[in-house]
């Protein structure tokens, strides 16, 4: 009888419990579901920003062209969509490749490494003013402004589209052998029909600098100002130029064009690409860069490397590899 009391009294509890849970759930308020949030369809601000000894350096982002593979000459189609899939690149659409600028704060002089295409190929392009604002800084601010080649992609932005300075305060720094080819009205006269917008592009991005009397040539191996030396690489264009920037023990060479394409370049230095204006030797200094690069460990900011485009060149057993930098918080001297 025990038992039978003990069974009783458990299936009575258990019943008491079941019956106030439902009275409990019954006494929810029903809420309504709401709507499931919105997909926020932006990206944040081009910009990434490294030190380099005591001086900043910031990247920027102008946007992205889509190069055909076709446009790389010395290899196969077969072994370019090898090295593509390799690095899981899409190509079916172009290859989607950066163009990125380089803001340089020394501390005495605030130096632009390039200035983006503007309005010159399309709606892919042409925000390094916003991003250099988003950075913290006003493009009034720049004092100096080197080209590394008149290419529209790196110097349709120095301009604005009703022909003014887009910065007003700078001076423009260009190679000798760059201006003399792309500036020359005799050889623009002379250059294949399809070459010719080109040669309008850097004519109208340099006009305001050069009636301002602020675009100022140089040498190979100039010092442009303290700390920044000029780095002839020509080849893709007659006069292009990287820039070394020293700081302490540490060396940066932003090198513009030496490579299109990182998943095919630095495995085969030998790949050139339609754009250059002498292949062998854009091949050559190509080559002579990254060995270079590799042997004294500089750190490189490449305007067609995937954004930030800053890192490393590392030596393999056959061609090189690129090393991006990590992420890193800018730590407090």
């Amino acid at each position: 009888m025990a038992q039978t009391s003990s069974r009783t009294k458990f299936k009575q509890l258990l019943a008491s419990i079941v019956a106030g849970t439902a009275v409990s759930i019954a006494a929810v308020p029903v809420i309504a579901t709401a709507a499931p949030p919105a997909k926020q369809a932006t990206q944040v601000p081009g910009y990434y920003r490294m030190q380099l000894g005591d001086i900043e350096v910031t990247a920027l982002y102008d946007g992205y062209v889509a190069l055909d593979q076709k446009l790389l000459k010395g290899a196969s189609a077969k072994d370019i969509q090898q090295l593509l899939a390799r690095m899981f690149i899409a190509s079916s659409k172009g290859v989607q490749t950066a163009v990125n600028a380089y803001l340089v704060n020394t501390g005495n002089n605030l130096i632009l490494v390039d200035a983006g295409a503007a309005k010159c190929f399309g709606p892919t392009l042409g925000v390094i003013g916003d991003n250099i604002r988003a950075a913290g800084y006003e493009p009034a601010q720049i004092d100096t402004v080197l080209i590394t080649h008149l290419h529209g992609d790196h110097v349709c932005g120095i301009s604005t589209a009703d022909g003014k300075p887009a910065f007003p305060n700078a001076t423009v720094f260009v190679a000798k052998e760059e201006a003399a080819f792309w500036l020359d009205k005799n050889v623009a006269a002379k250059a294949p029909k399809e070459m010719q917008p080109f040669f309008k592009m850097a004519e109208d991005a340099v006009a305001p600098y050069v009636r301002d009397n602020k675009l100022k040539q140089f040498g190979a191996g100039d010092t442009l100002v303290p700390g920044v030396v000029s780095v002839p690489a020509h080849g893709h264009t007659p006069g292009h130029a990287g820039y070394q920037f020293s700081s302490a023990d540490q060396k940066l060479l932003i090198w513009g064009d030496i490579v299109h394409s990182h998943a095919v370049q630095f495995a085969r230095p030998e790949v050139a690409i339609e754009f250059d204006v002498d292949n062998k030797q854009a091949i050559a200094t190509r080559k002579k860069i990254f060995a270079d690069a590799a042997r004294n460990k500089l750190w490189i900011a490449g305007a067609h490397l995937p954004f930030p485009g800053i890192g490393h060149v590392r030596a393999e057993k056959k061609g090189y590899a690129w090393v991006p930098l990590e992420y890193s918080p800018l730590l407090p001297k």
